[in-house]
């Protein structure tokens, strides 16, 4: 038997090897095997994709007789009309449907297919630290090389800017942005966001901005600022959305892309080798999204915020065992530990296991997340009164 092992690992390549799961999934499976473990570890929002989504979509199965047919790789031609539409009512912007959206099957994918076209082994990709850790992954995958830029816990998560020009080299490509960011919540400063696009400009490199929490920012509503609004910069920003958020359709896989013309004919062909198509019913209910009534979109908010007080004033009572710093926007909460622990991973296996509440370890989002976790407060109220009153019977009040 053991002589079979070593010619079959030969046969899996050094990126699929050396590639470890998501540190969000690795705690989901690791909870799941757990009877009763109350996980704050997924990002994965309670909410129900909205009934006028779901109408138009059984409409749909039982009217559109091409509804289980392949589309074009870039995208059923409606729906990215509907886009181009939605995307300059959110930012002023006017965009070509044809030459500048591309229809992906969630931002992951559209990064991923991004991420395809432009890394060649050694190439550079500048990412927030911390920042989302599949992002880190992907560049990876990709043959590429994440490069930190460091985010500053004592100035609320903020990157400083004079940091950055450094970090550009001559094999840098990109510099990805998440804002609220995941895992810190924070939201971007409009002059960070500004400086960044100019010193891109400057050295030729794109700007990615992975738009999935912008629906959510509470009382700091005017602090947000899309990028992507500066018709300036169209040929140096990728702008990516997804419905996963804020639409409720995370298993739906649906987003879409808004680029330079001169970068859709390549990621059309790299999504093409990688799925065909985006499945057509999800484009179809995404067209449905955005044409159709948007009151949930407070709902949801007005809920998220609900709890984003309730995890506040239950980290408050753990305040010898966690530090944060208040959300600003999305649904996560990145406390440092400040009990004696070895590490962040050691301290979320050993919560998991002695406490049945399930958290992300902080290092899998950058070297700045170690001795943090990540907790979502996306998830029913219950499962995050159950995970802190554990959390209290635990370590103590």
């Amino acid at each position: 038997m053991n002589e079979m092992i070593a010619p079959r690992a030969r046969l899996v390549a050094s990126r699929s090897r050396d590639l470890a799961i998501s540190a969000i999934k690795e705690m989901s499976i690791r909870s799941a095997q757990i009877p009763d473990a109350a996980s704050l570890a997924w990002g994965l929002p309670s909410f129900r994709t909205p009934a006028p989504i779901r109408a138009a979509v059984a409409e749909a199965l039982e009217s559109d007789f091409s509804l289980g047919m392949y589309t074009l790789p870039g995208g059923l031609p409606e729906v990215c009309e509907t886009v181009a539409a939605a995307h300059e009512y959110r930012t002023g912007v006017r965009v070509d449907a044809g030459k500048n959206v591309t229809i992906t099957a969630g931002n992951m994918e559209g990064l991923n297919a991004l991420f395809g076209v432009l890394v060649d082994p050694g190439d550079e990709v500048i990412v927030t630290d911390p920042g989302f850790v599949s992002h880190i992954s992907q560049i990876r995958f990709n043959g590429g090389v994440p490069v930190f830029w460091k985010m500053h816990e004592g100035r609320g998560w903020e990157p400083d800017i004079a940091e950055l020009p450094a970090l550009i080299g001559p094999r840098t490509k990109a510099i990805v942005l998440v804002t609220p960011s995941n895992p810190t919540s924070s939201i971007l400063s409009e002059a960070t966001l500004r400086a960044v696009a100019k010193l891109a400009r400057a050295h030729g490199v794109l700007v990615i901005l992975d738009d999935p929490y912008s629906q959510f920012t509470y009382e700091n509503r005017a602090q947000y600022f899309n990028l992507a609004s500066l018709p300036e910069y169209a040929d140096t920003i990728v702008y990516l959305f997804t419905f996963s958020k804020c639409y409720a359709m995370s298993g739906w896989r649906v987003g879409y892309m808004v680029m330079p013309a001169a970068l859709r004919a390549e990621i059309v062909k790299v999504h093409d080798l990688t799925m065909i198509c985006t499945p057509r019913i999800s484009p179809l209910a995404a067209k449905a999204a955005l044409e159709g009534d948007q009151s949930h979109l407070a709902d949801f908010e007005r809920t998220l915020d609900r709890r984003r007080h309730l995890i506040c004033e239950r980290l408050d009572r753990l305040g010898h065992v966690f530090q944060y710093i208040r959300p600003q926007g999305a649904y996560y909460v990145f406390p440092r530990v400040m009990i004696t622990h070895d590490d962040d991973v050691a301290f979320a296996h050993r919560l998991l296991d002695e406490a049945q509440v399930t958290v992300t370890p902080g290092s899998a989002f950058g070297p700045a997340g170690k001795h943090h976790v990540r907790m979502a407060f996306c998830v029913e109220d219950d499962v995050i009164n159950q995970a802190f009153d554990r959390m209290e019977a635990y370590f103590g009040t």
